[in-house]
């Protein structure tokens, strides 16, 4: 859980919507450990592929909601010194 929100305070510096997939895994996979914990009984290599798999459903769900910015290369035809 701590993770996830270093990963979230850190999208805030850098942004870009990189690390925010991360942030949402890692609060989903702390909250499977903290709700059904001892219950489950996983061991750390289904921990890493659940965290994997809804770290990645996270970072395609974001990229579906807020979409691929288009246009954000400028291109230039003119240069402001050729007058």
């Amino acid at each position: 859980m701590v993770a996830g929100l270093g990963l979230g305070i850190l999208e805030v510096v850098v942004p870009g919507y990189i690390f925010l997939g991360f942030a949402i895994g890692a609060l989903a996979t702390g909250a499977l450990i903290g709700i059904g914990g001892g219950a489950l009984g996983l061991s750390m290599s289904w921990t890493l592929l659940i965290f994997a798999l809804l770290s990645l459903g996270a970072w395609l769900a974001l990229r579906s909601a807020l979409g691929i910015r288009r246009g954000q290369v400028k291109t230039w035809h003119r240069d402001i010194n050729e007058e």
